[in-house]
């Protein structure tokens, strides 16, 4: 959604206490136009339906030359998945969802998580599916206070609903960045946001509405990540060099083993 900078619009607030990582986000654009016009002219985004699914499968055919010459120079750069498919799920949701939905993938970045992974292990990618190269990555990312970690620190467990604090797995389209404000450990910060449109249907799709948002934050170091409301925060200094890249158009996907529907259904990682 390109809205233009002159209209107050006040998106959801996002208050959670937590001593690993108090996260507010109170965010407040100012953009042109009237809001309700804007929205009038946000292009239709694709979701998960029983008709796109079969299309799916169709464009997960044409899609596999790419998905192997993908895996093939990409796989070198990933050093370590919580599972054998991870990566291919990832660079096949990447495909399908391009061949599909052309118009939409306006960007060549491309931003994966593997929350298999502890949160002490670098688990998240940037790539340039373009040149099909190494951005940056592996590198620690946040996930929801409510996916439940278990005693290794891996989250097990996954929701797309409203107030759940989890996180959703899945596709998502990027939009646009603007000014992140939050809270942590007492302190106000500011940083960097992303919105997210999730594309994965029951999985991720009101992921907008909950304010699940790429985003840097302070309790993000290199020795692991505090927990925040759902959204996969990496550290304040790569949240600035990355979140321009894979802003407008470009594609996210959080993968994990710890949800077997997910894992089978999911109608873009086929």
């Amino acid at each position: 959604m390109n809205l233009r900078r002159d209209t107050v619009v006040s998106w959801q607030d996002c208050v959670y206490p937590h001593n690993d990582g108090e996260l507010t986000m109170r965010t407040h654009l100012v953009l042109s136009g009237l809001f309700s016009a804007a929205l009038a002219f946000t292009p239709q985004m694709a979701h998960a339906t029983p008709s796109n699914t079969v299309a799916t499968a169709t464009n997960a055919t044409a899609a596999k030359p790419m998905v192997d010459e993908a895996l093939r120079a990409l796989s070198p750069s990933v050093t370590k998945t919580s599972h054998p498919e991870a990566l291919r799920k990832a660079v096949s949701a990447y495909y399908n969802f391009k061949a599909a939905h052309p118009n939409q993938v306006r960007n060549q970045y491309f931003y994966f998580v593997d929350y298999g992974l502890s949160k002490t292990t670098p688990r998240g990618y940037v790539f340039d599916m373009q040149q099909k190269k190494l951005v940056e990555g592996p590198f620690i990312v946040a996930a929801g206070r409510g996916s439940s970690e278990n005693a290794a620190g891996v989250p097990v467990r996954f929701s797309n609903g409203s107030g759940s604090g989890t996180t959703s797995l899945g596709l998502y389209v990027t939009q646009g960045s603007y000014a992140f404000t939050g809270h942590s450990g007492g302190s106000l910060y500011s940083s960097i946001g992303l919105r997210l449109n999730g594309v994965s249907g029951r999985f991720n799709d009101r992921a907008l509405a909950r304010g699940v948002v790429v985003h840097g934050a302070p309790y993000v170091t290199a020795s692991g990540s505090g927990r925040s409301l759902g959204c996969p925060a990496m550290d304040q200094a790569r949240a600035h060099r990355l979140i321009p890249k894979i802003a407008n158009g470009g594609l996210v996907f959080l993968f994990s083993p710890n949800d077997a529907q997910w894992m089978r259904n999911d109608p873009w990682a086929v």
